[in-house]
């Protein structure tokens, strides 16, 4: 079988590193990928700023593409998210489409398996703070979320846990929004970076450093706030 990968358009145009890194791993896992062109974006952007008629070309435009594949991986919770969700509404190929979209990390857990991604033999001395972006934690089932009486899981770091070496910051809250939200940071800016700040507070108190989050965006983010605070914290997807 033959994948498809996807790297979101700001994956794409501004963290390029980190499509060719999933690249890498993916065929070092024995998986075939290709990684075609004809979608540069799934339509999330207008979609969840509320001009969803806008976002439909782009999503026709998704679900023609990789209409064809068995198995679709996104580089991205937000957009994995919104393909499952909006693409059954344009008929049988994009049912198709949203039934074999899956995130990343969620492939490599349930598709790969820890043991085979353990073979890899991944080595970083880091103490990690782990942010699982909101769609991929409450929307995608990535981790159990604090707020349900249900239990706990966290492919994530089952995941991170096959690499030696790697340790975990343990956070106050550690599945609270970092206040991006795509637009949500450009209508209401001074929540979102209250947000972003409050997030960067608690992994200096987990004594972390590096932050690893299964979104770009959520990256970019707390990124941003930290260069301005003069906070020296890597960021890594």
């Amino acid at each position: 079988m033959t994948v498809a990968l996807f790297a979101p358009c700001y994956v794409d145009q501004l963290y390029p590193q980190v499509a060719i890194a999933a690249l890498r791993v993916l065929e070092r896992l024995g998986v075939k990928v290709d990684v075609p062109s004809g979608a540069p974006c799934c339509g999330q952007p207008p979609s969840n700023a509320g001009f969803e008629r806008l976002g439909k070309p782009a999503l026709h435009a998704f679900v023609k593409t990789f209409a064809k594949y068995e198995r679709t991986i996104v580089l991205s919770g937000s957009c994995a998210l919104h393909v499952r969700t909006h693409a059954p509404q344009l008929g049988e190929a994009g049912a198709h489409v949203s039934a074999r979209t899956v995130e990343f990390c969620s492939f490599l857990h349930d598709a790969i398996g820890i043991e085979r991604v353990a073979s890899l033999g991944a080595t970083c001395s880091r103490r990690v703070a782990v942010h699982i972006g909101c769609h991929g934690l409450r929307g995608l089932g990535l981790a159990s979320p604090s707020e349900l009486q249900v239990g706990r899981f966290d492919k994530v770091r089952a995941l991170l846990g096959t690499v030696r070496g790697l340790t975990f910051a343990n956070l106050a809250r550690p599945d609270e929004c970092c206040g991006f939200g795509g637009s949500f940071a450009v209508v209401e800016p001074a929540v979102s970076a209250k947000m972003g700040r409050d997030r960067l507070r608690d992994y200096d108190g987990g004594n972390a450093d590096m932050v690893v989050s299964t979104d770009v965006s959520c990256l970019m983010h707390l990124e941003g706030l930290a260069r301005r605070d003069g906070v020296a914290l890597p960021m890594m997807h």
